[in-house]
């Protein structure tokens, strides 16, 4: 097969074997971005779904995406959490339009089937045909098996009250996905307590998926973008710090502890410091140690490729990427806290998440960046950005001062998307999942 058939075109050069220089074109291309959803959201990953607090009846659902692809979470008559495409097996309609419900069992409005909670096919109106002048007209033949036409059934994983769920049901444990350093932070956070929702924020940011899942390995950025951060010393660079990855480089924990703000000299030199800036409401400053941070004071973990969980101070969130072509994503927050805080830690939260979201006092900044850097991409998608703060290597790290969980991320990456496809020929990728497109082996690096 030639190569003018691959799903990932020969032009995307990289520089050498590294990832400290990133090819816009990885931001900018359809073929690309179609591949990525192949082998990071529909095979061999876990992606993030929800929490199982969205969901606590029989009954009970909510409406999400794995990539590109619409899901449905759902509780069970018998209290498990089962994870189902949102596809009609007939003729292949989206049937389910809200966001969040309570139903006995899923209908399909075009055609009536429906369907149970687990997503198995349970009604076929005019099954057996329509009986008239003593004849049976129609029906659906003989061999037809409503066990061969349920829905598609995802894997489910669940962990502290976290629900994820793969198309693969080969996928390895979420627990080995995590591996046992970022397990350890995902348990920090999701330590057994229930949880309560506190509310949602979503917005449409015009950018690349991944730009998201680099702003979040990015700990360069905060202490110069986010006056708020530097300026209350929330997040700098000059606060204890720490860098993990786990073995493959694909997910990470910035881990930090807050300083005391205005004076370290390096960060009053910074233009976002604002010395005489003062809150009209000081009670968003109203930090709270609690027991279970064990010391620092925010910990942002991304779980590639899904989701970003968020600890900082008192607010607590997780923050989901749904991409959307390859020039934009749906973020969706999902505050909570847990079910036995005091009302006033729960108002507390609440306020504290006014740092975040679309209108966030911090969370603004990320999605007005993402966007002004994927319209540069588009410009000239020849080019490359520049990620060597910290050197060429991918290693954890004691300080903020590095790019290094960028590098690692996309020498994962390049690891997934220059390989052969999983049960391809040597010669070729094969076919790539559903949509039944050929990838042959993509160039070597430098190619």
């Amino acid at each position: 097969m030639s190569d003018t058939t691959s799903v990932f075109p020969k032009r995307v050069r990289w520089e050498g074997d590294g990832t400290h220089r990133i090819p816009f074109l990885t931001y900018t291309s359809d073929e690309i971005y179609q591949r990525e959803l192949e082998r990071f959201f529909y095979r061999d990953h876990w992606c993030y779904v929800g929490l199982e607090a969205e969901i606590p009846n029989p009954g009970d659902y909510k409406r999400t995406v794995v990539g590109e692809r619409s899901v449905i979470m759902v509780r069970d008559a018998e209290g498990a959490i089962n994870v189902v495409e949102n596809v009609c097996a007939h003729r292949g309609m989206r049937f389910c339009r809200e966001r969040h419900g309570n139903r006995k069992d899923f209908v399909c409005p075009y055609h009536q089937w429906s369907y149970t909670l687990k997503g198995d096919l349970q009604g076929v109106p005019f099954r057996r045909g329509v009986k008239q002048d003593g004849q049976v007209h129609g029906g659906m033949p003989a061999d037809f098996k409503t066990a061969d036409h349920g829905l598609t059934k995802l894997k489910v994983a669940t962990r502290g009250g976290v629900v994820f769920a793969s198309f693969d049901h080969e996928l390895e444990s979420l627990e080995d996905y995590l591996g046992p350093v970022i397990l350890g932070y995902f348990d920090r956070l999701f330590n057994g307590r229930k949880l309560r929702i506190l509310g949602y924020n979503r917005q449409r940011i015009p950018g690349n998926w991944k730009l998201m899942q680099e702003n979040i390995k990015d700990p360069y950025h905060p202490g110069l973008l986010h006056t708020w951060f530097v300026t209350f010393g929330l997040w700098r660079a000059d606060n204890k710090s720490q860098l993990r990855m786990d073995d493959r480089h694909r997910h990470a924990a910035m881990i930090s502890t807050r300083g005391t703000a205005g004076k370290a000299e390096q960060v009053t030199q910074v233009s976002s410091f604002k010395e005489t800036m003062q809150l009209n409401d000081a009670s968003f400053l109203d930090i709270v140690p609690e027991p279970w941070w064990g010391g620092p004071t925010a910990v942002m973990t991304t779980i590639f490729p899904s989701v970003i969980l968020q600890q900082q101070v008192n607010s607590v969130s997780t923050r989901h990427i749904q991409p959307s072509g390859h020039g934009a994503f749906d973020f969706v927050w999902t505050h909570f806290g847990f079910d036995d805080d005091s009302e006033e830690m729960t108002q507390r939260r609440l306020r504290q998440a006014n740092l975040f979201g679309p209108a966030g006092f911090v969370s603004a900044d990320d999605g007005e960046v993402i966007e002004f850097s994927q319209q540069a991409f588009e410009s000239k998608p020849f080019h490359r950005t520049l990620a060597e703060l910290g050197g060429h290597e991918v290693e954890n790290t004691e300080h903020m001062v590095t790019e290094t969980l960028i590098r690692g991320m996309y020498r994962y990456w390049r690891e997934v998307m220059e390989g052969e496809s999983r049960g391809s020929s040597p010669a070729c990728a094969g076919v790539d999942g559903a949509n039944g497109s050929a990838l042959c082996a993509a160039p070597g690096p430098g190619a």
